[in-house]
């Protein structure tokens, strides 16, 4: 199991260099994981290019000294190599200067002109664990790159790019490939990072297993290896009230639609029953768009909150922002259901979330969209004052004791205890009215089932950019539902046969 884990492992750049450290500790040599580095940097581009004029930029440290070996080996396999250095060799230190040392071409000064005759670009200027944005000659060379469309190859990540939360430091290559080591750092997942790494390779360098389990690792890509074995399939002794009953709570019959996407969503994923509850003068607009789904006036919220079958609650879709949302919110989370807030749920306590975070518990998710994130912790940079989505969104899972799920195309979800995971399955196309209803939908059917709020959340949102992925251009928000049994079908499989992959 722990294998499959590894593929979605993250390591953050402090955890990464304390793992390099570990290693060496552990008594593997530095140098040795310098050239395993380069040959698995070489073995990857012999795979995708034939040899052609090379272009190595070695920075000053020692993803610098990644590029030497990358040199070195890909001119002793008859290429054309040009390598060219940010600063002096006799200033490189420790293994980079080692590397240099085995190195028998000639050194260049990093200019642009450098990069006039090649066909390929290895970028091996900075690691992931730059700081400062991307100037100068650096930022001439890089921007070069990218105006000359150069297929580029990066060591580790794209140079420019922040290995922690993908920001862009000034500037950064437009990597076709980016080989990393080890485990991939959030930054190769997070938005920006991710569209200029290209496809990421990460290579085993002999860094212990052992070494890398002992850095408390709670971050990872978000896949179905982390929560596939407690997924809620239908037991064949089981019926409809094993399965929990959703309510989600409407809107007018204007706002009506919020409310009837995010219900089948519920049902669809496997909730044994759903009823919407809304106004007494919009039902019979929602009637006429709903079968299986039930209805009730919504001023029976009290009586249905004392029938405990009455499992899991969605607040927010098309309710609408003001007091009277904010004081369903607080009646529901009084009942201690698992419930979703999402949407008007969340605006409707802008400028009073303490009275909100008072009333939160471990089985709540908030599945706020970046504006509605802003509004209600006011998190534009994390506590170091760096824009790290990951960070923030801990932060705010702390803060307010429920689970986060911070929307957008790099998705993160955090629990309050820390854990945390990126999805990056989500296409673009699903920018479009009424998706995020049917997300907080799915979350919702397998609350009701009984699954916990930090898995139900992963899992939901992974599902919702698959189904979306399946279906591709032309995407509306009223195909995922049905969409979705497709990848449950495939995810089925994956459970039968004991592979919780992805």
């Amino acid at each position: 199991m722990h294998a499959i884990m590894s593929k979605f492992e993250l390591l953050s750049v402090a955890q990464m260099y304390a793992t390099d450290a570990a290693a060496i500790e552990a008594g593997v040599p530095g140098i040795k994981l310098m050239e395993n580095a380069g040959q698995a940097v070489v073995r990857e581009i012999r795979k995708r290019w034939q040899p052609c004029s090379v272009a190595v930029l070695c920075g000053p440290g020692n993803n610098g000294g990644d590029g030497f070996v990358v040199a070195r080996l890909l001119k002793d396999a008859g290429w054309q190599v040009r390598l060219a250095l940010l600063g002096k060799v006799n200033r490189l230190v420790g293994d980079a200067a080692i590397a240099a040392k085995m190195w028998q071409g000639k050194t260049e000064t990093l200019r642009t002109e450098l990069i006039d005759d090649a066909e390929l670009v290895v970028d091996a200027l900075f690691g992931v664990g730059l700081s400062r944005a991307v100037d100068g000659t650096v930022r001439n060379v890089v921007e070069a790159i990218n105006v000359r469309g150069l297929p580029c190859v990066s060591v580790d990540i794209p140079s420019g790019v922040h290995g922690d939360s993908g920001r862009i430091l000034g500037s950064a290559p437009r990597a076709r490939l980016t080989v990393t080591f080890c485990r991939r750092k959030p930054g190769h997942l997070l938005l920006p990072g991710r569209t200029y790494a290209g496809e990421v390779i990460c290579a085993d360098i002999g860094i212990p297993n052992l070494v890398i389990g002992q850095k408390n690792l709670v971050l990872h890509e978000n896949s179905p290896s982390a929560w596939l074995r407690s997924y809620p399939w239908p037991s064949p002794e089981g019926h409809k009230y094993d399965r929990g009953h959703a309510l989600v709570i409407g809107g007018e019959a204007f706002e009506s639609g919020a409310a009837r996407l995010a219900a089948r969503g519920a049902l669809r994923i496997g909730a044994g029953l759903v009823t919407v509850m809304a106004p007494r003068s919009a039902l019979d607009v929602y009637s006429a768009q709903l079968t299986a789904v039930m209805l009730s006036p919504l001023d029976n919220l009290g009586a249905q909150l004392q029938d405990e079958r009455k499992n899991a609650i969605l607040i927010g879709p098309g309710c609408g922002v003001g007091p009277d949302t904010a004081a369903r919110v607080s009646q529901i989370l009084a009942a201690k259901r698992a419930c979703v807030l999402d949407a008007d749920a969340l605006t409707s306590f802008k400028g009073i979330q303490k009275q909100l975070f008072r009333d939160l518990h471990s089985e709540t998710v908030l599945t706020p969209h970046q504006g509605e994130f802003c509004r209600l912790f006011g998190l534009d940079k994390d506590e170091n004052g760096a824009f790290d989505k990951v960070a923030r969104a801990r932060v705010a899972a702390r803060q307010c004791g429920a689970v986060i799920v911070y929307k957008g195309s790099d998705t993160v979800i955090a629990a309050p205890d820390g854990r945390a995971a990126i999805n990056v399955n989500a296409p673009a196309e699903l920018a479009t009215a009424g998706t995020g209803d049917v997300l907080a939908g799915f979350i919702l059917g397998l609350l009701a089932q009984g699954m916990n709020a930090f898995d139900a959340a992963c899992a939901g949102t992974w599902l919702h950019g698959a189904s979306a992925s399946r279906f591709g251009a032309g995407l509306i928000a009223e195909d995922l539902a049905d969409l979705l049994p497709t990848e449950l079908k495939f995810l089925r499989r994956l459970s039968a046969y004991g592979l919780h992959g992805s």
